[in-house]
């Protein structure tokens, strides 16, 4: 129904322009329009420099962020359309800049040799391939196949041969790093309790994952 002298027509969100940023309403930017239409640019940067104290107090989370005073008349641009001519205390934001779409994060594609160690090892051993020979190349071995053997105890068997772990070492580097001769891993505890992530919380209101369960059924 369209208005008249005796009625009061009521306009719908879906039919008035979208906001560019909504979190300021539809007041700010009925505002921003009457500044723009200041014929005098001294006080249409009065004006503008109210609005954005306005906007202040309409957006008070904008204190959390770096920089917040500037990025309030960045927001004061964007909503009047980057048409605006006032002396800002800033420079101008670039519509270009705000849009633009971040850089893509290139995804590690290559394919994991073994899935149970998980990628990670791969660069360790990378890293131990490129230290000289010596006392600190073997101890950094060392560590890697008792980390190595916890992975394998998490995700496949109850006991692995040391063997199997230098074998894999050996196998996964290329070559390139050779497992001292003689060296031994301390033996697994039988009190050990390699459960996969998530076995062990307690979920669905159950104690302990199923190794732990069995021991308690002996007692």
């Amino acid at each position: 129904m369209e208005a008249n002298e005796h009625t009061i027509k009521l306009y719908y969100n879906t039919e008035v322009e979208k906001l560019s940023m909504p979190e300021y309403g539809r007041n700010v930017l009925h505002m921003v329009e009457q500044m723009k239409a200041i014929e005098d640019k001294t006080k249409r940067s009065e004006q503008a420099a109210a609005i954005v104290k306005v906007m202040e107090r309409l957006n008070p989370q904008v204190h959390q962020q770096d920089n917040y005073v500037q990025k309030l008349w960045d927001h004061l641009y964007m909503i009047a359309g980057y048409d605006l001519d006032i002396d800002s205390p800033y420079p101008a934001p670039v519509p270009e800049n705000i849009y633009s779409k971040p850089e893509t994060i290139p995804l590690n594609t290559k394919p994991i040799k073994a899935r149970h160690y998980g990628r990670n090892i791969e660069s360790i051993i990378d890293l131990i391939a490129s230290e000289p020979e010596g006392e600190v190349k073997t101890a950094m071995i060392h560590s890697l196949a008792v980390y190595m053997r916890q992975q394998y105890l998490i995700w496949n068997k109850d006991t692995v041969a040391d063997s199997t772990i230098f074998q894999d070492i050996e196998r996964l580097s290329g070559g390139r790093v050779t497992v001292p001769e003689g060296m031994q891993l301390a033996k697994v505890s039988q009190d050990m309790n390699y459960s996969r992530p998530g076995m062990n919380l307690g979920f669905n209101g159950k104690n302990g994952g199923g190794r732990n369960r069995k021991k308690n059924k002996k007692r």
